[in-house]
């Protein structure tokens, strides 16, 4: 049998949460079309409410569709219900795990729920692949946050799934708790295994993702490999270090500035309208001594923000 093109694929997919006593209709997907590819990493970011969790609650037959289709590894979630949800994993942003039950016990139970055979089963290698080896014996509720969040990544690894769905999986985590978790997830990818990441840390996405989709008001806004995503800004910016610090923001004739907590001046530009020489000579005209200078090229938040607030300058709230 061969292996399908994409590990999900999601075709008008709509969700409405019907009205209440206290609350009208919501509509909190509204034709949502994704597809993603098998064996990538994929990036669904957005910011708080803008559908994502719905779409991985009906990924994990957590919620039900309105209408539309969804497939996962080629199995239709209406038609082959248990099939699909055994194709994936799913780490949830909530850490739910019996704190009277050891890590060993844990993922030996979950395995036990997708019917994985003793034999069969890797409990010992999944807990050491996540740093958690010295830990198998110890209670769940002697773990550390960021080692829980680690178990919840080896639980929904216990049945071998071809797609496995991390959804904020760093959150409140340390940098080097954080790092290990990246290494495991990029192994699982190299081995084969389709990961769909959302994360609020939009340089991880940057780094990790080969393809990322930006949903927003329950629509997807963009879905494009992550290279040709950052090119859709056509910007730069230039940082300038005065000779004297600036305590305000000089007037730049056809440029507008920013100054920066370092006391840094920010001057953004269209490649295709103008260059750094122009910048230069505006700041100069100014009156502004420059010391040293550096140009950024936009990152993926300056792209996010542009596509879901119509600012890639805009303070970014808190969750994506």
């Amino acid at each position: 049998m061969s292996l399908p093109d994409f590990a999900i694929e999601a075709r008008n997919l709509v969700k409405t949460y019907p009205a209440t006593k206290t609350t009208a209709e919501m509509q909190a997907l509204k034709g949502i079309d994704l597809q993603i590819p098998r064996g990538s990493i994929f990036g669904l970011l957005g910011p708080n409410g803008a559908g994502k969790s719905t779409f991985i609650n009906i990924l994990a037959g957590l919620t039900k569709k309105t209408s539309g289709t969804v497939t996962i590894w080629d199995r239709d979630i209406d038609q082959r219900p248990r099939d699909a949800r055994a194709a994936i994993g799913v780490v949830p942003q909530e850490i739910s795990a019996d704190p009277f039950f050891t890590p060993y016990e844990s993922l030996e139970v979950q395995a036990g729920m997708y019917g994985v055979p003793p034999k069969e089963r890797r409990t010992m290698e999944l807990l050491t692949a996540l740093g958690l080896g010295d830990k198998a014996k110890a209670y769940v509720r002697q773990l550390s946050g960021g080692m829980k969040r680690r178990l919840m990544v080896a639980k929904a690894m216990t049945h071998n799934p071809p797609v496995l769905i991390l959804d904020e999986p760093t959150a409140g985590v340390d940098v080097e708790l954080r790092r290990q978790l990246w290494n495991f997830v990029v192994d699982l990818n190299r081995k084969g295994v389709t990961i769909v990441l959302t994360t609020h840390y939009l340089e991880e996405a940057q780094e990790l993702c080969d393809t990322i989709a930006i949903v927003n008001r329950g629509q997807v806004v963009a879905c494009e490999p992550t290279g040709d995503l950052l090119k859709r800004l056509d910007t730069r910016t230039v940082v300038i270090t005065s000779n004297a610090p600036l305590t305000e923001v000089p007037i730049l004739k056809g440029f507008e500035g920013k100054l920066r907590k370092d006391g840094s001046l920010a001057v953004a530009f269209k490649t295709g309208e103008t260059g750094v020489e122009q910048v230069l000579a505006a700041v100069r005209a100014a009156g502004v001594g420059i010391k040293d200078l550096a140009t950024e090229d936009p990152s993926l938040e300056d792209v996010f923000l542009s596509l879901t607030y119509g600012d890639p300058t805009a303070e970014r709230p808190t969750g994506t």
